[in-house]
């Protein structure tokens, strides 16, 4: 029952919001009592928390699978950046924008271990570029890692921009564009063009 609860709690945070979202609406959703989801929540906050932790595992494993799948690097960022595109299609705000307004110290948490998995994901990434020759050789890989995570992370803050589905997932291919042109061989530029192309909106 803890596993259903997460995950329906899960879809309605992503979809409402961290804030808007009570027990009382995840217990209508489920057709159970509050009182089921605090034997084993404490409150709404610890729920959040282990919702939040249950979709970056998620995260993490559709991750893996898309990098296994043996894309040549421009192309598996592109498959990356689709598969947050689709999972995140029904959120009506930004999941991390509000999860570090209104759940600051579970948003400190979950960036340390985003950036953790991002760091392995794009190391192995360049290190994939570089010897597909999609990259180049003397690119600083730690420099471009925390370059590539604060600039994807930046399009999450509403300062930004007004907050719309086709305008952040524009935003976060420009992001990668910029990424990959910073650190693309004339090989990989031809293949970010194919790219930018084929994932014209």
């Amino acid at each position: 029952m803890k596993d259903i609860i997460l995950q329906k709690a899960g879809e309605i945070f992503l979809k409402y919001g961290f804030k808007s979202v009570t027990m009382d609406d995840i217990a209508n959703e489920l057709a159970i009592s509050k009182k089921t989801i605090y034997k084993f929540f404490k409150n709404k906050e610890e729920l959040v928390n282990e919702a939040v932790t249950l979709l970056h595992n998620t995260v993490h494993n559709a991750v893996f699978c898309i990098c296994s799948k043996g894309y040549n690097a421009i192309q598996e960022n592109f498959e990356v950046k689709n598969m947050f595109k689709n999972m995140f299609k029904n959120s009506d705000d930004s999941p991390m924008y509000q999860l570090e307004k209104y759940y600051p110290k579970i948003h400190r948490k979950i960036m340390a271990d985003e950036f953790s998995m991002f760091k392995d994901c794009i190391s192995n990434n360049l290190n994939k570029g570089i010897s597909e020759g999609l990259y180049r050789k003397n690119i600083d890989k730690e420099l471009i890692t925390k370059f590539y995570f604060s600039l994807a992370m930046s399009v999450h803050n509403s300062n930004l921009h007004t907050y719309n589905k086709n305008t952040l997932n524009k935003l976060e291919t420009s992001v990668l564009e910029y990424h990959t042109r910073a650190i693309a061989t004339p090989k990989g530029l031809k293949i970010l063009e194919e790219q930018l192309e084929k994932n014209k909106f």
